[in-house]
Formats: structure tokens, C-alpha cells, sequence
């Protein structure tokens, strides 16, 4: 189970934090991500970060200002959202998979909204 938290409104610029929490799997075995889907949209990827932490990848529109992390004692992964933008409202969602295009196990989401 991936239990995702942290979202929220929030002005243009500023900043949240999302973490998902995950139980009933091998946390270190999987590949972490996030992704979103934007109101009437497809969903997308935002950032992925491999069993180790030191493989990351990142959305062109998200490099700089948002960061992925882990912490594998803690069964929990995170993603630090700053200067954030109205295009970031979305659902964002955590997922767990062997890489970032294969994702198995899915939150349930988390709402960001960004006001401009």
C-alpha cells in the first residue's frame, strides 16, 4: 500500500513538500516515483529515484525546483516542490516499480493546487 501526503493550495512560488509512506512491500526493492495528472489531462511522470537513491531522474519542467528523495528505514519517499507554478496543479500520485516506465503499485493521490 502507498499512502501519499502533503498536498494542498498553495500561492505561485511557493512550496510543498509529498510524501508516501509505503507498507506491505520491500520498500528498497522498488524503484520510487511520482507522477501527476493535471485536471483533463493524461497523467505524467515527474520524478523517479532508484532503490539506491542515486539514480534520479527528473520532468524537464520540474529540474531545479523540485527534488526527489528516499529514506529506506523509514519505508517513505518524498518529493520537495519550490517555486511552484499554476501548471504544477495537479493529482500527484507515488508509484513503486523496477524503473520508472513500469511502475507496479500506485498511490492514491494527493491534490496540489497552485494559485497564481
Amino acid at each position: 500500500q502507498l499512502q501519499a501526503s502533503g498536498g494542498g493550495l498553495v500561492q505561485a512560488g511557493g512550496s510543498l513538500r509529498l510524501s508516501c509512506v509505503v507498507s506491505g512491500l520491500r520498500f528498497n526493492a522498488y524503484t520510487m516515483g511520482w507522477f501527476r495528472q493535471p485536471p483533463g489531462k493524461e497523467r505524467e511522470f515527474v520524478a523517479s529515484i532508484s532503490r539506491s537513491g542515486h539514480n534520479i531522474d527528473y520532468l524537464e519542467a520540474a529540474k531545479g525546483r523540485f527534488t526527489i528523495s528516499r529514506d529506506n528505514a523509514k519505508n517513505t519517499e518524498y518529493l520537495q516542490m519550490n517555486s511552484l507554478e499554476p501548471e504544477d496543479t495537479a493529482v500527484y500520485l507515488c508509484a513503486a516499480g523496477p524503473d520508472r516506465w513500469n511502475m507496479k503499485y500506485w498511490g492514491q493521490g494527493t491534490q496540489v493546487t497552485v494559485s497564481s
